[in-house]
């Protein structure tokens, strides 16, 4: 048994894996594009700086 879909949580077919739909698709598509999701970003402060050593 594959995972729903994540759109709105139908059983997803092979055509379309993971979603449902070409419909369910292009909403997660336009999602991407718009900036809704987002990846988040974790910033390294451990590291020195280049600007800020004075040799």
């Amino acid at each position: 048994m594959s995972a729903p879909c994540p759109i709105c949580k139908k059983p997803s077919i092979p055509e379309y894996r993971p979603f449902c739909s070409k419909r369910c698709a292009d909403v997660d598509l336009q999602r991407w594009l718009t900036n809704r999701y987002a990846i988040p970003v974790v910033d390294d402060d451990s590291r020195p700086d280049d600007e800020d050593s004075e040799d």
